[in-house]
């Protein structure tokens, strides 16, 4: 029990985005990179549960995950579900060129807000 109080604590004293990557270690049993991280945003908005993808549909889950995490910044806006089941989004505003390092805190930040929305922060 005292460990996991130690754990507790030292958790509270990293940042949003470390408890994240320390919880999808924990989660994957391998140093979690972002790619992995958005596939199972997207596995996860996709809602039909984690199976095999195909190449094609691998890209189309990241899509999905960049999409819900771009939405509340204004650049997607939900449209729907096809025949099959897979969400859609309209492009209401193009991103602007950003760096790589504007780009991966863009990203970082838009999933730190996606897990505190669904309460795992």
């Amino acid at each position: 029990m005292l460990k996991i109080m130690e754990l507790e604590k030292q958790q509270k004293q990293l940042s949003d985005w470390q408890i994240i990557l320390n919880k999808f270690k924990e989660f994957t049993g391998e140093e979690p990179q972002i790619d992995g991280i958005l596939f199972l945003i997207g596995v996860q908005e996709l809602g039909m549960g984690f199976r095999k993808f195909k190449k094609d549909e691998k890209l189309s889950v990241m899509h999905i995950a960049i999409c819900t995490l771009l939405e509340p910044y204004g650049f997607y806006e939900f449209a729907g579900r096809d025949k099959d089941g897979w969400p859609h989004w309209t492009k209401k505003e193009n991103i602007p060129f950003l760096e790589s390092k504007q780009q991966n805190k863009l990203m970082t930040e838009a999933i730190i807000d996606y897990f505190k929305k669904e309460g795992w922060l």
